[in-house]
């Protein structure tokens, strides 16, 4: 979850005239920060997760599914034990922190205290993700559950909302969702809104359809509403936004609707956080394909596995001159990505980087830069916040617009956490014992509490394994670009090569090659093999290490297709079942009984075995 702030929200066409008001106090923020925490210290590497959740409604009568907007309703009583600390009515700490996110029918939860550095702390992990998703049933009414699924598989489709509304807003200008699914508070709609006036058109999101056997070729969905007249935009479909054989969507709630698992780590010191940032982007892809849960959307069979390029289209705000369709006349940049996208340059500048790793040509501000060098920070940082401050802000309060810069960092969060990246990089905030901190942004959320903490406690212990034995992961940042594409394709994890480096613990040579994902896990030198080196170098008892081992034969045997990706999964329990016609759509019947399945799994009450095996 971003930045929330109260206040009066600005329209783009009053927004426009503050962006460099924005820009230059953000910079400003930004020095303050840097000076003050530039030689931070912090003696832990604390950690948290985060999970998203959908809140599902069942009817059980008729056998059908809704996705309930009652995340509010539901939140209230969630936080109470958050405010009641707070207030001191309790000394009890929470055990989950509860948060809204950008779709009403989505909850966020994370631990109510950040893990720590030891192995026993891995080890809770699963039992307070259990916890969450138990906290958040007592919450909700009866027939409803929180469901760790990516998406939710007919959103957009007539009659998939409980209470149920026309798609006929003004902020989001829908041909299949209303504006009731997004976030009441003013910050959502006016950033779903801002994004459409910015960049001159809806959003345009097309993802291929899987061809089954009875799938129509060319596919051209029967379902889009070509001839709707209601709002300008309404003929963008018609005049060639929809794509052929693709699935087409116009809104920024069919990406940021999406549910991911993410992990936040605070480094000992900026320089930690720098090589941590480095060494983890070539990973990113890589549990991108591993975590791959997300094949339908729109209530259609996709070829695609995962979410990624769904949301970065989603809020993609580049007017057709960043886009590089029309002559810059209006605009400073020509942008070669949406502001959710990979990572475009590394931070560190210990020995084992090498300039040819950046070999893409970094789109930044250049006075933003001149500035942040004269003022003592590194070159390579500086160009990091002076590319992310290429953007415009998208949502202004105006009774922001003037505050303290050197207690506030609302104008730098306001760029910082509008650029959604593979990974974060992330300032501690202003007068706060919190560290700098890395977010690692790729995974797609899983369907069991198990499956979620194995790809949460793999992910740390290879994090650490990283700094501990100062193992060198640079690639270029193309190749991870390359990579990330390559993630998204069907059973990527099976049938694709990523690039790699060919030995990570030999910092002289520089060799790198396509392998498939089994390769780079499973490897002599594979990340599995560098998690359990880590693990032997530590005292570990044995019942702390057998439960480690378990996740770590989750991701070994999804990476050698012993065990399904839950992308695979869903997409099985799809085709086998016997209301599907082999046409690539997946019905409300279906729906109904791939979500009961997946209620089943995040609550134990169903084994996958082709997901989990004997675990």
């Amino acid at each position: 979850m971003g930045l929330l702030s109260l206040g009066t929200p600005l329209a783009w066409n009053e927004a426009k005239g503050y962006a460099d008001h924005v820009r230059a106090h953000g910079i400003e923020q930004f020095l303050n920060i840097y000076k003050n925490q530039k030689d931070k210290t912090c003696s832990n590497l604390l950690w948290g997760d985060e999970i998203e959740y959908l809140i599902v409604k069942f009817d059980e009568k008729e056998k059908k599914t809704k996705l309930s907007l009652r995340a509010f309703d539901i939140l209230e009583k969630l936080e109470r034990a958050e405010h009641d600390y707070l207030a001191k009515k309790t000394d009890k700490e929470p055990d989950a922190l509860w948060r809204p996110e950008y779709g009403r029918f989505m909850i966020e939860g994370t631990p109510g205290l950040p893990y720590g550095d030891t192995l026993s702390d891995l080890l809770t992990v699963e039992p307070n993700m259990s916890l969450r998703r138990r906290l958040a049933h007592e919450a909700m009414e009866p027939d409803e559950r929180a469901v760790t699924l990516v998406n939710y598989p007919r959103l957009g489709c007539p009659h998939e909302l409980e209470p149920d509304h026309e798609p006929n807003g003004m902020a989001c200008q829908s041909l299949f969702v209303p504006d009731q699914v997004i976030n009441p508070h003013a910050r959502f709609p006016t950033l779903t809104a801002n994004i459409r006036r910015r960049r001159q058109s809806k959003v345009k999101i097309n993802m291929p359809i899987f061809h089954d056997i009875n799938t129509p070729k060319p596919f051209i969905d029967p379902t889009i509403p070509w001839d709707r007249d209601l709002f300008d935009h309404d003929k963008e479909a018609k005049q060639g936004a929809a794509l052929a054989d693709h699935i087409y969507m116009d809104a920024m709630v069919f990406g940021m609707g999406c549910c991911c698992l993410q992990i936040t780590f605070q480094a000992r010191d900026m320089d930690e956080g720098k090589r941590m940032y480095d060494r983890l982007a070539p990973v990113t892809p890589i549990m991108m394909a591993l975590s791959a849960n997300s094949p339908i959307y729109r209530g259609y069979l996709a070829d695609v596995d995962t979410r990624w390029n769904v949301i970065s289209c989603s809020v993609d705000d580049r007017t057709p001159e960043e886009r590089g369709e029309k002559p810059l006349e209006d605009n400073r940049f020509v942008i070669n990505k949406s502001r959710y996208d990979s990572i475009d340059s590394y931070l560190s500048n210990d020995e084992d980087y090498k300039s040819k790793y950046d070999d893409i040509d970094l789109v930044y501000d250049k006075s933003i830069h001149h500035k942040l060098i004269k003022e003592g920070v590194d070159d390579k940082l500086a160009k990091h916040i002076a590319h992310l401050f290429i953007r415009d802000p998208l949502v202004i309060f105006e009774e922001l617009l003037n505050v303290d810069d050197t207690i506030s960092s609302d104008h730098f969060e306001n760029l910082q956490s509008t650029n959604w990246q593979t990974l974060r990089f992330k300032p501690p905030p202003p007068n706060s014992s919190i560290g700098w901190r890395v977010e690692f942004r790729s995974m797609d959320i899983q369907l069991s509490d198990f499956e979620n903490a194995a790809y949460t406690v793999f992910t740390v212990l290879l994090c650490r394994a990283i700094l501990k034995f100062k193992l060198n992961f640079y690639i270029p940042i193309t190749k991870i670009d390359a990579n990330i594409q390559t993630a998204h394709r069907r059973d990527a994890v099976l049938n694709e090569k990523f690039y790699f480096r060919k030995d990570v613990k030999e910092r002289s040579k520089d060799d790198m090659e396509l392998m498939t994902v089994n390769e780079i896990v499973n490897g002599p030198q594979g990340l599995v093999s560098i998690v359990r080196q880590y693990l032997d170098s530590m005292e570990t008892d044995q019942e702390t290490r057998c439960t480690l081992e378990k996740y770590i034969e989750l991701i070994s045997k999804r990476a050698s297709g012993e065990l399904m990706t839950g992308a695979a999964y869903i997409r099985q329990l799809v085709t086998n079942h016997p209301d599907y016609k082999q046409d690539s759509v997946v019905s409300s019947q279906i729906t109904y009984d791939l979500l009961k399945r997946a209620a089943q799994i995040g609550t134990g009450e169903y084994k996958a075995r082709e997901l989990t095996g004997d675990f």
